[in-house]
């Protein structure tokens, strides 16, 4: 059974007297264990996809499962209990309190749910398999870029959740951080069959994922495999598939 099932969803935003239609009758499975790249220029409604996917946005109309259940008519309170349980955020800005030791930043998303007796051993180990186990003292004006990102990865897998949404993960770093972060994220996904859905602009990180999805309009202009004949680690370099670019529209992403 596919993990999400998001069928003709669309997203409307009003601008003025205008209607935006950032995500156009998306229709998309994602299966247990997929490590994927949602693709598209500025504008073309990834993010907002990715928000709608995570439970962060409510769809204009549309249907979408998580795990069998559905989210549409869920409550704010339900929702919140499916992104706290069974989805990871990671966003390109960090998101870390700059407060915090990386250990309490990872430790954050403990305090909403049921107290659990292992957790400082568990945002440790996270730590650790992230490759940040000297560096758990250090709060996030202490860290690189890549570190602090690395720091948000560990938080987001702290709920152990079944997918890990990550909003232009490399958006904010150097090409070599970038390398780095995307084989820390492979390593997961290959050690620990977390299901990874990343959105990104660059096509050579969308070319180390096992599956791409392009976006023109709010729409899936594409869908290619890597276990398949044809699968191109250069897509963003097409033109789409309804002969024009994406449109920038205000507040769309």
């Amino acid at each position: 059974m596919p993990i999400l099932v998001a069928r003709d969803l669309v997203k409307v935003y009003q601008r003025g007297s205008s209607e935006v239609r950032a995500v156009d009758g998306v229709t998309l499975n994602v299966e247990a264990g997929e490590f994927m790249a949602i693709m598209g220029r500025s504008g073309s409604g990834k993010t907002t996809l990715l928000d709608l996917l995570g439970c962060l946005l409510r769809p204009t109309s549309g249907a979408l499962e998580i795990d069998g259940r559905s989210a549409i008519g869920a409550s704010d309170g339900e929702l919140a209990t499916i992104r706290r349980e069974r989805i990871g955020f990671v966003f390109q800005e960090f998101n870390l309190i700059p407060t915090l030791t990386a250990l309490e930043n990872v430790l954050l998303p403990l305090r909403y749910g049921p107290r659990r007796p292992d957790r400082q051993a568990r945002a440790t180990e996270l730590l650790e398999l992230v490759g940040l186990g000297s560096r758990t003292s250090h709060r996030p004006t202490e860290l690189s870029g890549g570190e602090q990102q690395r720091v948000a990865i560990a938080r987001s897998l702290v709920n152990e959740p079944a997918v890990i949404l990550a909003d232009e993960p490399t958006g904010e770093l150097d090409s070599a951080t970038s390398d780095t972060l995307m084989e820390t994220l492979r390593s997961l996904h290959r050690d620990r069959q977390v299901t990874i859905i990343i959105v990104t602009h660059d096509a050579g990180i969308a070319g180390r994922t096992d599956r791409v999805v392009r976006l023109s309009d709010g729409r899936v202009v594409a869908d290619e495999r890597r276990d398949e004949p044809g699968f191109d680690r250069a897509l963003a370099d097409k033109p789409a598939a309804n002969g024009h670019g994406g449109r920038v529209w205000a507040g769309v992403r």
